[in-house]
């Protein structure tokens, strides 16, 4: 097994035939709950930023193998915008309920941002080459579907 492909397609979760960005930001979220069971959402950003690290030089080795920039199959930068995003609106596993909402707010949001790329996002995603271009619009969209996440989730108990 070529360990480089599992980790950057998070587990072959990037290898599913349809929207594999979807997919691995799923299966990220689901990774992320034994964390956020364990430790708390600041843990699950440490990791998303060590992960992103690690991530850059083993998708520029991985690009130089294949010859593509940024393959669909690669979503380990999906996972790291999921990490985040769950970290910034900071989910707590001791309320299950609230834990749920919030974190299928922070999935629909980062993937919202990470699909639509507005601004900045869409410029790192255009611009940016390398392993810093794959995970950098993911970061990005990460904070911001994080931050859109807990806003709403804010507005709704303030609300209902």
């Amino acid at each position: 097994m070529n360990f480089r492909k599992f980790f950057l397609t998070v587990g072959f979760s990037g290898l599913f035939p349809k929207a594999p960005g979807t997919v691995g930001s799923l299966v990220s979220l689901f990774l992320a709950i034994p964390v956020l069971y364990y430790f708390d959402s600041s843990t699950l950003f440490l990791l998303a930023l060590l992960i992103t690290v690690i991530s850059v030089k083993q998708i520029n080795i991985y690009e130089k193998e294949v010859g593509e920039h940024d393959s669909k199959e690669i979503v380990i930068d999906e996972l790291a915008g999921m990490w985040i995003a769950l970290s910034i609106c900071n989910i707590n596993m001791e309320n299950t309920t609230h834990a749920i909402i919030l974190g299928v707010l922070a999935f629909i949001f980062f993937r919202v941002f990470d699909i639509w790329k507005p601004s900045i996002i869409g410029k790192i995603d255009e611009k940016v080459e390398g392993g810093w271009g794959v995970m950098g619009d993911d970061v990005l969209a990460g904070i911001a579907g994080g931050v859109a996440a807990g806003g709403v989730y804010q507005l709704l108990l303030n609300f209902l």
